[in-house]
């Protein structure tokens, strides 16, 4: 198993890296855009639908995302695409962590799926957008998200007592959440004496907020993409667990599937880029 999921990951790595760090942003916007295309056939299977009609949701959702590309969205996109995202994510997220596994399937199936593909596609947009800023500003998203993750795994192995949604994701805890919170704030403190110490091709989003809205600001708006970051991983989990799945799929070996890894991706970075535009 350790060697498949390593096998995995540098081949994902072969392949996002050079899309990454090319010179122009559409080859990322099209690599992305596939992703996203699989996570939307992974998030119609876990919420009812299967076989063609799962298959023809995610080409829809692809065609869609190569439909904003063309339109030059992908470059530069309404602001007012990211407040929108915000305000579905936190009300729709509180809603739905709520709701829990017995009340997530009371929505009816199309207006599950039908909301996870706008999430998956204003992802992709905010996705695209980023990659156009720049690399150290995608980066520094991308560390963020990670940062947190990783501060709340070793944060609730070490500390966790009080569960978060033991009904949703039983190994999350507070502690654990306040972790990946600390754990954001030093990734944003060390990302800014970089920044400050290093030629950068962009700006990144922790000097980018704290040129807008101060320090105090900064710091709220990592906490917050912090907290976000987890209430995409358990709306994901909820899904999962409310169709008895383990994993969103099997199309990464050893990893599960394409939501399994970008799940906490999907609030940030639209959240991200609504920050960016204050």
């Amino acid at each position: 198993m350790l060697k498949q999921r390593v096998v995995t990951a540098l081949v994902l790595l072969a392949v996002l890296l050079p899309a990454l760090f090319a010179p122009v942003a559409w080859p990322f916007a099209v690599l992305t855009l596939v992703v996203i295309g699989a996570a939307g056939w992974e998030w119609s299977r876990l919420n009812g639908v299967s076989g063609g009609v799962a298959v023809a949701l995610g080409v829809v959702l692809a065609v869609a995302c190569g439909i904003a590309l063309a339109a030059g969205w992908a470059t530069d996109a309404p602001p007012a695409a990211w407040w929108v995202a915000t305000l579905v994510w936190v009300l729709g997220g509180v809603w739905a962590l709520r709701a829990g596994p017995a009340g997530w399937p009371a929505l009816s199936r199309a207006l599950r799926c039908a909301l996870g593909l706008v999430a998956l596609w204003t992802a992709w947009l905010a996705l695209a957008n980023a990659k156009t800023i720049g690399v150290n500003f995608i980066l520094s998203i991308f560390c963020l998200v990670w940062a947190a993750d990783i501060a709340a795994y070793f944060g609730g192995k070490t500390f966790g007592r009080r569960k978060l949604a033991p009904a949703i994701s039983p190994g999350k805890s507070w502690e654990g959440v306040w972790s990946g919170m600390l754990g954001v704030l030093f990734i944003a403190a060390l990302w800014l004496w970089i920044d400050r110490r290093f030629a950068m091709d962009s700006q990144s989003l922790y000097s980018l907020l704290s040129g807008r809205i101060r320090y105090p600001g900064l710091a709220l708006g990592v906490v917050f993409l912090s907290a976000m970051s987890v209430v995409g991983d358990l709306v994901e989990s909820l899904a999962k667990r409310s169709a008895g799945a383990k994993d969103s799929s099997g199309l990464l070996p050893g990893h599960g599937g394409v939501l399994d890894r970008i799940d906490a991706l999907l609030p940030v970075f639209p959240l991200a880029l609504a920050l960016s535009s204050i």
